[in-house]
């Protein structure tokens, strides 16, 4: 082993060892932590005598591993009692042997006391082969005896051999999993870290003041949360009906029908969180209060006694670009009411956001950033701790998203609760050291006891037990949060709140401004759209019957037209009892009673007469899988009518028809998250899509049948989504697979294809016969690929001529 060119030695405040790393310029690095062999204790902070003594103990180990090329060897430093020095433990009985260690065709000498220990060994090894002690496999004797802890290391063989186990063979532990970085580098950060640390502390009291000038008002403002009369007004304008539903549908679409209480509130926070997306609007410039067109800033104004009265200290002052008059613009900081205005930027966003999570009881946080943004945590029981909630991007769960994704320079990044003040910024960086660097308001120490203090008097009176074991759990996680490796493959996009201008004048734009929230490796989604075949089945039956008894095209667009006004009512009705009745213009034959029933089965309905003679029509299972269903049949009945306005008779596309393929499983090369994932391809509905954020010059969808199953392809259709007709896909390949995707057979290919509106379905019949189990389609570009780095489809449907099952 050649000698190191440099070592590094200190005590590690966070970690609590000494910790000592070593390079030379071959690229060979030597790691070694007091914890290793349990011989260095953590000195007194007074104890500068120890210290020094420590220091020689490291500086002695060292010599003996850089130097003889026959490994380290150190003494042992123990603590007799807690007056006395530590010292060599040379007048312990020792038994000093020399093992010589075969390993890839080379023998090294190994001199070795037995008193140190297996894991000595193994770190002296290491020093010889830079195999990690927990991938080393040691062997003695001619019959390969495995040596562990338990074996007797005085009387083994004095012949070893050693084997690297392979990296996949074995689970790492813990510790290595989460450092996730070379020791090098890990040097490096920690180095930097406490050279932050160290100029820190000549930072003033003024920054101190400035600190807790920045955080205290905030106090103020989240303790408005817990007004009830705030909490009331806050749920008064939320329809919670409506996102009730649609977040027990989103769990419904996964699978699970029957949510635990968890499951169902952390469904209902992120359909809140969409919810309040699409419900607040951004403030760029205002739109002028006479004219409503367009207007420039031109400064500020003082604000008026009805705005201060709302908390509004600051009143930006805009003139329109047409009728030059003044429109003002209060930033509010009431939630009470930005209730009632529903727009600003980020800090009116993340205030409102708040004071509704609070209202619907989730234990809440506003985060303020010094970097001049605000966003929201809530803690989940779901998911057993805080989770990033950003109201202005629509984004949960990616607290990375500043960093890589806008650029973001972090400083401090603060939590405040009604219950505490907390430093958060380690979950928002995987750059510790360069973030310290840039904490230079006050020192670590300061900006800590304020929090401490600060966090003490807020929670007076309440029970502080299970908040100090949460407190715990949080430091936990985000220690070693900052040495978990970021997965290169996690793409995070700019800001998309705010204008271009005014987000490149923040540097907080993406290299790529179209880039979006995606990931490269998706998960495996399955598809849950049984429904969706039984109703193309019910409807295929229907026309059926139309054209066997030469119903006309005007009787047939009527009674169509009945069964949508039924839809409407049961969408309209509260979803846990949905009833409406069918109108008495509809004739009901025994045949169309039969076919309506079929229907009403798939939409989970059932019908029966009232005493009337109307024919009632309410939920006879499930109200989910009503409500997973029922947006389909309405999209669906609306589509026909279409068909049926602009052709005649037989000339009329044949949709839907039978034999959809259904219950597959679903991997793409990137999805948008939430809404924007594979699955939303097959769910039947015009409300979602799949949008990949990267594919429009190419990328790809898979199809798996469920239960190996093989099918032979007979059509297929796609249909363009809601909006962006630039990233509908123009030229696609679809393949087949008879052994699970393992090889590919090219069964249709189309080029030049074009969507001439939203929501046009396109049908393209499969000339090619071959028996598969898998299906993939690989779009090679979108309709105008200058203009957008995305691809979205609205819908895809496969269509089989025959199935076997295996």
């Amino acid at each position: 082993m050649a000698v190191a060119d440099s070592w590094h030695v200190w005590w590690h405040r966070r970690q609590h060892q000494w910790l000592v790393v070593g390079g030379n310029g071959n690229g060979g690095r030597h790691r070694m932590t007091a914890d290793c062999c349990d011989r260095l204790m953590r000195p007194a902070d007074d104890d500068v005598d120890q210290v020094w003594t420590m220091m020689r103990l490291l500086l002695l180990a060292l010599l003996g591993w850089s130097l003889g090329n026959q490994g380290y060897h150190w003494g042992c430093a123990h603590r007799r009692d807690q007056g006395r020095r530590s010292e060599f433990a040379a007048s312990k009985k020792m038994v000093a042997r020399r093992f010589v260690v075969s390993y890839n065709g080379t023998e090294l000498p190994i001199d070795y006391d037995t008193e140190d220990g297996f894991e000595v060994l193994k770190f002296q090894i290491f020093s010889l082969t830079s195999v990690p002690p927990d991938e080393q496999k040691l062997t003695a004797g001619d019959r390969d005896i495995l040596i562990t802890e338990e074996s007797d290391l005085v009387a083994i063989s004095e012949g070893l051999r050693l084997v690297s186990i392979e990296d996949g063979a074995v689970e790492k532990p813990e510790s290595f999993q989460q450092l996730g970085q070379s020791d090098e580098e890990l040097a490096r950060m920690l180095q930097a870290e406490e050279e932050a640390l160290f100029f820190q502390q000549f930072q003033s009291n003024e920054g101190t003041k400035e600190f807790e000038q920045r955080v205290r008002p905030y106090v103020d403002r989240v303790l408005q949360y817990e007004d009830p009369v705030r909490q009331e007004a806050a749920r008064k304008s939320v329809p919670v009906e409506e996102i009730q539903e649609k977040a027990l549908v989103s769990l419904a679409k996964e699978g699970n029908f029957k949510p635990s209480k968890d499951e169902e509130d952390h469904s209902f926070l992120l359909q809140l969180l969409i919810w309040f997306k699409q419900s607040f609007s951004w403030v760029n410039s205002p739109p002028c209060d006479n004219c409503g067109r367009a207007t420039s800033n031109i400064g500020m104004g003082a604000p008026l006694p009805s705005e201060t009265m709302f908390g509004a200290s600051r009143v930006e002052l805009y003139r329109c670009n047409f009728c030059s008059c003044i429109t003002r613009f209060p930033r509010y900081n009431d939630p009470l009411k930005l209730l009632e205005t529903r727009r600003g930027r980020c800090g009116e966003w993340a205030n409102c956001f708040t004071l509704y999570c609070r209202a619907f009881g989730y234990e809440t946080r506003l985060i303020l950033d010094f970097t001049d943004h605000v966003w929201t945590e809530c803690f989940s029981n779901l998911l057993g701790r805080w989770m990033h909630l950003d109201p202005c991007e629509g984004i949960y769960d990616n607290p990375l998203l500043y960093e890589r994704g806008w650029n973001k320079k972090l400083n401090y990044v603060i939590a405040i609760a009604r219950d505490g003040v907390c430093d958060v910024t380690k979950r928002y960086t995987r750059k510790w050291p360069e973030v310290l660097s840039r904490r230079k308001i006050t020192t670590e120490s300061s900006a800590s006891v304020f929090l401490s203090s600060l966090t003490k008097e807020l929670r007076a009176g309440y029970s502080s037990k299970l908040l100090e074991h949460r407190d715990m759990k949080e430091l936990e996680e985000l220690e070693s949060g900052l040495h978990t490796q970021v997965d290169s493959s996690l793409s995070l996009p700019g800001r998309q709140s705010g204008d271009v201008e005014w987000r490149m004048a923040r540097c907080e734009l993406d290299s790529n401004e179209q880039n979006s929230l995606s990931i490269s490796s998706c998960p495996v989604r399955k598809c849950v759209d049984v429904h969706v075949t039984n109703i193309y089945n019910a409807f295929a039956l229907l026309l059926s019957f139309r054209y066997e008894n030469a119903i006309s095209k005007g009787e047939a667009i009527a009674a169509l037209q009945t069964l949508k006004s039924l839809f409407v009512d049961l969408r309209a009705a509260p979803f846990k009892e949905r009833k409406a009745f069918l109108s008495s213009t509809l004739r009901l034959s025994e045949e169309v009673l039969f076919y309506l029933k079929e229907l009403c089965k798939a939409l989970s309905l059932k019908d029966q007469f009232g005493s009337d003679g109307r024919l009632c029509v309410s939920l006879a299972d499930d109200p989910v899988q009503t409500s997973l269903a029922l947006p389909v049949a309405l999209d669906l009945v609306d589509e026909i009518i279409e068909n049926f306005d602009k052709h005649c008779g037989k000339d009329a596309p044949q949709f839907p028809t039978f034999d959809r393929i259904s219950s597959g499983f679903v991997l793409a090369s990137g999805e948008e998250l939430p809404v924007g994932i594979s699955t939303s391809a097959f769910d039947g509905s015009r409300m979602t899509k799949w949008e990949e954020p990267n594919g429009a010059k190419g990328c790809w969808l898979l199809y798996k049948v469920a239960n190996d199953q093989r099918f032979v392809l007979k059509s297929y259709d796609l249909m363009s989504a809601n909006d962006a007709p630039e990233r509908d896909p123009m030229e696609w390949v679809v393949e087949g697979s008879n052994d699970g995707g393992l090889s590919w057979t090219i069964l249709d290919k189309r080029i030049s294809q074009l969507f001439e509106k939203r929501f046009q379905r396109r049908s393209f019949r499969v000339e090619i016969t071959s028996l598969c189990n898998a299906f993939r389609f690989n779009f090679i570009s979108v309709r105008d690929p200058n203009a957008t780095s995305r691809l979205q489809i609205g819908s895809i449907n496969l269509y089989s001529k025959a199935s076997i099952k295996s």
